[in-house]
């Protein structure tokens, strides 16, 4: 994604979330922004969806995209969203440690996180992935930023870690713009071009408000 987006004449930082809590994330993703001289978009992954629901009050911010991830509301956690839909094939590929501590298995990664990559590059995501503490799925938004920013979203419709059917929810509560691909969790990976695309209207929109 990086080199598209940098192709794109966008510049682009990749924040290093800590997941050890969500204030800590929210936290790492405010030193981001401060450092930026310009309007920023913010893009999240994931449960990077509920980081960027929070860090996106942060007044440089003019826009929020969610790539197959989750847009909790005000007093909203990853789990009470995710509650009204069957659980997804991924959570059965969670393991986690004695400090509470969540990875996911080589199973998990090959047949529910990124089915759809090549082998080398399921192995490189289980060689990369970060521990997340299992606490940050109760952990609550104090307040939405999309209520307030405009919003744009990528919709999964193979996803097997977050319910397709709660990201299309997430997208029309937020009246996000959005667009549909046939992915698995990662369309970032598996149809970088669709989600860069995306990426750079969202700029461009939100850079003009």
């Amino acid at each position: 994604m990086i080199p598209l987006l940098q192709a794109k004449g966008l510049h682009v930082v990749a924040v290093q979330n800590p997941l050890t809590s969500l204030t800590d994330d929210v936290a790492a993703t405010k030193r981001a922004i401060a450092l930026q001289d310009g309007p920023v978009l913010l893009v999240g992954h994931s449960y990077g969806g509920v980081v960027i629901t929070e860090a996106g009050n942060d007044p440089k911010v003019v826009g929020l995209v969610y790539v197959a991830a989750l847009p909790p509301s005000d007093g909203e956690s990853v789990a009470s969203i995710s509650k009204p839909y069957p659980p997804t094939p991924l959570g059965s590929e969670i393991h986690a440690d004695a400090d509470g501590f969540l990875t996911l298995t080589p199973k998990g990664i090959a047949e529910d996180l990124a089915q759809d990559l090549p082998d080398k590059e399921k192995q490189l995501l289980m060689a990369t992935q970060g521990p997340t503490a299992a606490a940050v799925f109760g952990a609550t938004i104090t307040t939405a930023a999309w209520k307030t920013k405009p919003s744009w979203s990528v919709i999964a419709t193979n996803d097997r870690a977050v319910s397709p059917e709660l990201e299309k929810a997430g997208a029309a509560a937020m009246k996000a713009t959005s667009i549909t691909v046939s992915s698995s969790h990662v369309p970032m990976l598996s149809q970088p071009k669709a989600v860069a695309d995306l990426i750079e209207q969202a700029a461009a929109k939100a850079g003009s408000r």
